[in-house]
């Protein structure tokens, strides 16, 4: 494993104490959406080990009902045939990029995160075995691509701006790199693991 990787894995939540409860963010999410209960989901913050050590993105299709055509990670909502948070990451990696299981490590979690679409989020961080091929399912991802795991980490690359909506302002944060656009809650869950680097 890689230095870097490894100061991932040390910010971590471990796998043995994975993060229940409401996102590190319910209190905003509260003004927007009331108590109504959240939706379990997971996502895969996978790393594809190598020498320069790359992180795992998907453009999503057009034509979903939800955050078509944004960068995000692969994951979704928890079935009820999954067992934990890794398992839903597992399986939605696979329906949606062809990664194999088999050829993923978790290492641990980020702190769990809600969305506007009314999801509470886990994040699983996890290594990827540099062989793996991987391809998008036409139905739900557009391209999958892979994007330095130090851009993320370099300061400068952080955008900070205020949005408004539904008549509240919020906080958010960005990042772009080769024209795609990393906003809205993957860039808040890379902002989570910047935070718990001590890099934010």
């Amino acid at each position: 494993m890689s230095a870097l990787l490894a100061d991932v894995g040390a910010a971590l939540l471990p796998l043995s104490s994975p993060p229940d409860g409401q996102g590190w963010n319910h209190a905003q999410m509260a003004e927007l959406l009331g108590d109504t209960p959240r939706r379990p989901a997971a996502v895969l913050i996978g790393v594809r080990e190598g020498v320069q050590p790359r992180l795992v993105l998907t453009v999503r299709t057009n034509d979903l009902p939800s955050h078509a055509g944004q960068v995000a990670f692969p994951g979704g909502g928890t079935d009820p045939g999954d067992v934990d948070a890794i398992a839903t990451a597992l399986r939605e990696s696979e329906e949606e990029i062809g990664l194999e299981r088999k050829l993923v490590t978790p290492l641990g979690f980020l702190d769990r995160f809600e969305t506007i679409s009314g999801y509470n989020i886990t994040p699983v961080v996890a290594r990827i075995d540099p062989e793996a091929r991987l391809y998008p399912a036409p139905a739900e991802v557009a391209e999958v691509f892979e994007v330095p795991l130090s851009f993320f980490l370099e300061p400068a690359n952080l955008r900070r701006y205020t949005m408004e909506f539904r008549g509240h302002r919020r906080d958010m944060v960005e990042f772009v790199h080769g024209g795609h656009r990393i906003w809205g809650a993957t860039a808040a869950m890379m902002f989570n693991l910047l935070q718990r680097m001590g890099r934010a």
